[in-house]
């Protein structure tokens, strides 16, 4: 099956089906892991040929892989992009995007809210590179606007973002992009192509921890970029990605793979699991606010039904109590499990402030939003009533 074809599916078809035909060499439904880091040329102009790119094939996985490539071809439908890079971690993939569209003297614009990861980069590494990082509040245009000059290469943003929830309206930054010809991308990683097409909107590029929510059973690590530009992508493949090697392995390749194949049916209940475990903290006594997209109390739920065709599994919330009560609540728990990352099919939470963003200043975390008394869950596919009960037995031990 061609892509033509593949596009006109339907999205559940395509993430069944997504990765093309069946094996053309065995015919096996589950593509192979193709666990070889060499494959070998027919003779010695075929091998010539394929170091210059004047065709294409494999000759060492660190340049391309079979399962890899189908991973990336799958990723490439459901985003509806023109071509797909995947990586050995989001972190890899974050890094060899900016590495590759900015120089030394180039700056690129990002939301002031980021993984913590994300942050640690630009804060660590971006500035022996002379890459500048202007962090600003990226729901406002004017900020956005102010921040952008002649150097600047590069707008990216998350949305959702990682721990606060806030929702970036990608209609609106599409347009200050394009008035100064930059590049666009956006990490997907919360909503997943499921929930959000941001490409369809109009964005450049898409960023994918795939270590979560792609994956889905906590047994990945991993990252993929997918473009509208294949150039993009076909320069990351032959050249910075060749030289920084944050290559992704097949086996990991061939379990995203199978995660793909029931994202559909994942994303559905950790949406309504989701939604129920928000309303629950919402009625809460203890419990100070809750940041849930799906929430009409949510500050950007207007945004979020304009761009989002759902609200995903992940929550925030704080109690009365502040960071201490918070504290109090994570060592209570005991069905819900105490962990940093997400998209798993285990519930987890965490602390951001302490944990993921342990990175960020008091001063950098009052500028995203992120209060030290924040607690972040990732709501995963446990029967409600069940995680509920943890909740309710945990807060019972939490002084008001």
């Amino acid at each position: 099956m061609d892509k033509s074809q593949l596009e006109k599916l339907h999205f559940q078809t395509q993430c069944v089906h997504g990765a093309g035909d069946l094996d053309p060499t065995t015919g096996a439904i589950s593509y192979p892991i193709y666990q070889s880091s060499t494959f070998a040329f027919h003779n010695a102009k075929e091998g010539a040929d394929l170091f210059a790119g004047e065709r294409e094939g494999y000759f060492y996985t660190r340049l391309g892989n079979p399962t890899q490539r189908a991973f990336e071809n799958e990723m490439t439908c459901l985003e509806s992009g023109a071509d797909a890079l995947a990586f050995g971690s989001g972190m890899a993939a974050i890094a060899t995007l900016i590495i590759n569209v900015a120089n030394s003297g180039d700056n690129i614009v990002s939301s002031d809210t980021m993984y913590g990861g994300t942050h640690c980069l630009y804060k660590d590494t971006l500035p022996g590179l002379g890459i500048e990082v202007r962090d600003v509040d990226a729901g406002d245009p004017q900020q956005i606007e102010e921040a952008i000059d002649e150097r600047t290469k590069m707008l990216l943003i998350e949305t959702p973002a990682n721990p606060t929830m806030k929702i970036i309206d990608l209609s609106m930054c599409v347009d200050i992009a394009r008035h100064h010809n930059i590049l666009f991308a956006v990490d997907n990683t919360f909503a997943t192509p499921y929930f959000q097409r941001p490409l369809d909107i109009g964005v450049d590029v898409v960023i994918h921890s795939a270590t979560k929510y792609i994956s889905g059973h906590g047994d990945v690590v991993a990252g993929v970029i997918i473009a509208k530009d294949a150039d993009l992508i076909g320069e990351m493949r032959t050249k910075t990605l060749r030289d920084l090697g944050g290559i992704i392995a097949p086996l990991n390749a061939w379990l995203l793979l199978r995660g793909l194949k029931t994202l559909p049916v994942r994303m559905e209940q950790h949406q309504r699991n989701a939604f129920t475990i928000a309303e629950y903290l919402e009625s809460h006594p203890k419990v100070e606010w809750v940041r849930y997209p799906g929430l009409e109390s949510h500050p950007h739920h207007d945004i979020a039904k304009k761009q989002m065709t759902g609200y995903s599994g992940m929550l925030a919330f704080e109690l009365k109590g502040g960071r201490k009560a918070g504290e109090q609540l994570m060592d209570a728990v005991h069905l819900i499990t105490l962990a940093v990352s997400l998209g798993d099919i285990d519930t987890l939470m965490e602390h951001p402030a302490s944990m993921t963003h342990h990175s960020y200043t008091e001063e950098e975390l009052r500028d995203a939003g992120i209060s030290t008394g924040l607690v972040r869950i990732s709501v995963g596919l446990e029967h409600t009533g069940d995680l509920i009960a943890d909740l309710e037995q945990a807060l019972d031990q939490v002084p008001l």
